[in-house]
């Protein structure tokens, strides 16, 4: 069949983008030291490279793979974990399967290669064993409680002493304190549940996200010396920390981004502005002036 010059454009896109994702699976595939998972991986390398031989058939030429993405994804895989990587690029990958709807009007194998797209879905689904997804809740749990709890004492800290230093040495104090205790609580917390989650791993990763997120809302106090100024940037640290944290968890466990950004966002902040009022209640009330 003659080819219009808009159907081998699809057609070459298509075959652009299965070299791509070809190059990518293998890639990762590679680094994964789980035999399971690399191999599914070494599978869906294979069929994406099939795919790519079937569209050369009608295109009759080589494609080259888009090699910045290549790198892109198997960096982000490697930094992130393999699945928030390849459930990115799979979303991606949606935008393409409209052009297999409008092919396949021409070349039936296309309805053959979607079904094959939606194949590797389910294979990534089911092949899920990252530890640090495993152990999200407890991240969850000291980014939460470090966010909620941080926040409004810095607010609170900030109206009663209005010192940068006292501030953040106050602050310290009380997230180093605060991490322990978490990390403790979700040690056993996790000892008395029937789960396939280590307990001192779950405290560890209870206790690194909340000292990371103690960190960064406290470092403005460290660097500047407007205590008004350092607590404006520990909020929009904690909004954006909120969000990037969503980010990563709505794409590699498909869960709704807004519900849980908003929900975290609002409950950190409103204890911060009630922490804030609280402060200047405190102060007032007592007299102190430092």
């Amino acid at each position: 069949m003659e080819l219009t010059a808009d159907l081998q454009q699809q057609l070459l896109a298509a075959q652009r983008n299965e070299i791509t994702e070809y190059h990518v699976y293998r890639n990762i595939a590679a680094s994964l030291p789980d035999s399971s998972n690399r191999a599914v991986l070494q599978q869906i390398a294979a069929d994406e490279l099939g795919h790519y031989q079937k569209w050369k058939k009608h295109t009759r030429q080589e494609v080259s793979p888009r090699w910045l993405m290549v790198r892109f994804y198997t960096l982000i895989s490697r930094l992130f974990g393999f699945t928030f990587g390849l459930k990115l690029m799979e979303q991606g990958e949606e935008g393409a399967q409209v052009n297999y709807n409008e092919i396949a009007q021409f070349i039936p194998d296309a309805i053959k290669i979607q079904a094959d797209e939606h194949a590797h879905e389910e294979k990534l689904l089911n092949m899920l064993d990252e530890e640090h997804l495993r152990y999200a809740g407890s991240v969850v749990l000291g980014l939460n409680d470090a966010l909620v709890e941080l926040t409004g004492a810095l607010a609170g800290l900030t109206l009663a002493f209005q010192n940068v230093r006292l501030i953040a040495l106050s602050g310290l104090v009380t997230g180093i304190a605060a991490s322990l205790s978490m990390a403790a609580s979700e040690y056993l917390s996790t000892s008395s549940e029937k789960t396939d989650k280590k307990p001192v791993r779950a405290a560890i990763y209870t206790g690194i996200a909340y000292v990371f997120t103690v960190s960064a809302l406290i470092l403005p106090y460290l660097l500047l010396n407007n205590e008004y100024i350092c607590l404006a940037i520990s909020l929009t640290s904690a909004v954006l920390i909120i969000a990037v944290f969503n980010f990563y968890i709505s794409i590699a466990r498909g869960e709704k981004f807004r519900k849980r950004f908003f929900e975290m966002a609002g409950l950190s902040l409103s204890v911060a502005a009630l922490s804030f009022v609280i402060g200047y209640a405190i102060r007032t009330w007592l007299g102190i002036d430092l």
